[in-house]
Parts: structure tokens; C-alpha cells; sequence
């Protein structure tokens, strides 16, 4: 799904999936912070969802595990959840299938996003997917995407390291990208903008002075440096001090500490967004919780 060489999203015949096929990469767990995510804050958008939501895996890679694992996670949520797995690589696709059971397809595609006997998905999950696109081309890649969604729908754009330690992701909806999530894990933690090279493709090139989401981890950095008192403590109680110090510094933090003890921080995405705000959140016209 992703690409080496300068893959393109330019319009192709309809029986051909849209994109390239990527490295593949994957592991057992990679994607749990984002399942814990959508298990989450946005449980609410599963449990309100018709019977038998489709939730789609953009791209899952070499191996099909991160889907298997997604369903299982969602089924304690929703037992009637379909996933399909979506692969533009046939043999992919092919060593998934004997994996296939009740709820749980897998089917050769790319950013059509097909679905097995019609529909429309209510989430996309695409990670490490528009990490090796151009920048340029992720605007059409969402748009592709977000058509596809049912009403109400949301796809989740991310990236993450090999094992899961470090994820980033954009949700987006039919209103456009609404806010970021950033995703740790606390234990051996030296600062948090390490994430800073996880960041999904349309900020990965923006952590530079004069961009929100620079400004925004030089903000946390420098807050959690100045709670390093606190380590003693254990560092959740650490990291809950500096992201609180973050949104009474004006930046519009999502959620509550429930969350930041996971190791996990989401802000209104007008305060990221390219070319947007480059001192505080505050400077967005947002205010925290």
C-alpha cells in the first residue's frame, strides 16, 4: 500500500487496487495502543454503529497478525464486528486466507477500500501505509479513504516503530483531520519528543521550528524535564504532570488522565496542522478541558 520509487495515486481502472505495495513489515502487538485507542475514546462510535460494522486493515503487510488481533480486540466491543484485512499484494492475500473465519475476511485492494458483499467500513485503520507516500499526495489518499467511510465513519492514518512502542496517528473524518494522537510507553522513557520519528506523513516533515507540531513536543519536552522531580514516583505519575502542564499551557489536550497514565496524549489537530500555530495552542484560539 505504501511505496519505494515514487508511488502515485493517480486514477487507475476500476479493477485495479489504487496504490503500491509496501515494505510489508509487521509484528504481534504493533498496532495494540492504536486498538486500545479505538476501544476507547471512540468505543462510543462502535456502540452506536447499525448491526455488523465493518471495520477495515489498509495494508496490513507480510503478515496478517495486526488484523487477526484487531478482531479478536474489537469482538470484546462489538461480537458482531466484520474486519476485512485489505492488501493490494496477492500473495499476501492469499497466505491470509486460511485465517479467514466468521467476521474476519481478507481481499486484494488498496485506497477503493473494497468490502466483501458491498458496504461501507465505519473505521479504516492504515498504518505504515502513506509513510512512504509523498507528503503531496496524502490530502488525496485521505480523501480517497474518507469516501469510502459510512456516515459517521473515521479513518485512522499512523505510524508506529516495529514493535509498537512509539505510534502516532491522525483521525479523520468526513470534516477533515480532527486531532492527533501520540503514544508511548513510559517504562525507559528519556523524553517524549522521541515520537518525532514516528509522526504520520503529513507532519513527519513539519517537526521544524515554525510548525505547531514542533512547538508542541518542544513544549512537552521542556514540561517534562522540569517534572523530573517526580521520577521517584514511577514515570507515569511523571508524564501526567508534564502533559498536564502542556494544556494549562493552552494547549487543547483531548481526554483526561485516564489516558496520559497509558502513555498516551491526543490533541485537537488545528493546533498541528501544517503551516498552523508555532508558539503554544494557546495561540489556536483552544483551551483544554
Amino acid at each position: 500500500m505504501g511505496a519505494r520509487g515514487g508511488p502515485t495515486l493517480e486514477r487507475v481502472p476500476s479493477e485495479r487496487p489504487v496504490g503500491v505495495v509496501t515494505r510489508g513489515t509487521t509484528n504481534p502487538n504493533r498496532l495494540r495502543r492504536c486498538d486500545r485507542w479505538l476501544l476507547g475514546p471512540e468505543a462510543a462510535r462502535l456502540r452506536r454503529a447499525g448491526p455488523d460494522p465493518v471495520v477495515v486493515d489498509l495494508g496490513y503487510g507480510a503478515s496478517p497478525v495486526t488484523t487477526v488481533e484487531l478482531a479478536a480486540r474489537l469482538r470484546t466491543l462489538r461480537p458482531d464486528v466484520r474486519v476485512v484485512g485489505v492488501e493490494i499484494d496477492p500473495e499476501r492475500v492469499a497466505a491470509a486466507r486460511p485465517l479467514e473465519g466468521p467476521g474476519l475476511r481478507f481481499v486484494r485492494g488498496g485506497f477503493e477500500v473494497p468490502v466483501p458483499g458491498g458496504g461501507r467500513p465505519l473505521v479504516v485503520r492504515a498504518f505504515n501505509v502513506l509513510r512512504q507516500y509523498d507528503e503531496a499526495e496524502v490530502p488525496a489518499a485521505w480523501a480517497a479513504v474518507v469516501d469510502r467511510l459510512a456516515p459517521g465513519g473515521l479513518l485512522v492514518d499512523g505510524t508506529c516503530d516495529e514493535v509498537g512502542r512509539l505510534a502516532a496517528w491522525v483521525a479523520v473524518t468526513a470534516d477533515g483531520p480532527g486531532s492527533l494522537t501520540l503514544s508511548w510507553r513510559l517504562r525507559g522513557l528519556e523524553r517524549p519528543g522521541v515520537v518525532a520519528e514516528r509522526l504520520p506523513k503529513a507532519l513527519i516533515h513539519r517537526n521544524v521550528p515554525g510548525e505547531g507540531v514542533h512547538a508542541l513536543l518542544t513544549a512537552l519536552d521542556d514540561a517534562f524535564a522540569r517534572q523530573s522531580a517526580l521520577a521517584s514516583f514511577g514515570m507515569r505519575q511523571r508524564f501526567v504532570a508534564a502533559v498536564r502542564a502542556v494544556r494549562d499551557a493552552g494547549w487543547p489536550v483531548l481526554g483526561g488522565p485516564s489516558r496520559w497514565r497509558l502513555g498516551e496524549l491526543t490533541v485537537a489537530w488545528d493546533a498541528v496542522a501544517p503551516g498552523g500555530s508555532a508558539t503554544t495552542g494557546g495561540d489556536a484560539g483552544h483551551q483544554g478541558p
